[in-house]
């Protein structure tokens, strides 16, 4: 066992306390404050990294907010209005397209690009002993034959 497992391995024989994820809880609400309290009190070049590096954070966390609202929001096609009359049950209907469908396309057209180099899986034939291990002779003059090394990547299924 590496010698640095000690904690996990305390942790699987007695378990945690009974108050743990609570703990952890509070501590991740007070961690905001702390960070706030630090960034009004840092200066110099250490201020500077650290405002890029929040700054960073608020960027991705925007990113993913606009992708999340994205999802359900309903676009308006810019696409050329025909010629003539409309009828009156067309009328008040948009040309619209939601992006949860673009959205899925896009996504299932890369499927289809990462599915195209995929290698096809041959067929699984039983193997004897000898094609899947190679004896290995042991001793000193090389005698003994009770070891055995893989060959070839097998399969076992129960």
């Amino acid at each position: 066992m590496p010698q640095n497992e000690y904690i996990e391995r305390w942790i699987s024989r007695h378990g945690r306390r009974l108050d743990h994820f609570e703990r952890q809880r509070k501590k991740a609400a007070r961690e905001v404050h702390k960070r706030a309290e630090f960034a009004q009190r840092v200066h110099g070049l250490r201020a500077k990294l650290f405002a890029k590096k929040r700054h960073q954070e608020k960027i991705e966390m925007k990113k993913s907010i606009k992708m999340h609202q994205e999802k359900n929001r309903k676009h308006t096609d810019d696409a050329p209005v025909a010629e003539g009359a409309v009828p009156a049950y067309l009328m008040d209907r948009e040309q619209q397209s939601r992006a949860k469908i673009l959205s899925n396309t896009i996504k299932q057209k890369r499927k289809e690009k990462a599915g195209k180099w995929d290698v096809p899986i041959p067929k699984v034939k039983p193997l004897s002993e000898d094609e899947m291990f190679k004896v290995i002779r042991t001793g000193k003059r090389q005698r003994r034959g009770w070891k055995r090394l893989i060959n070839k990547v097998t399969f076992v299924g129960e």
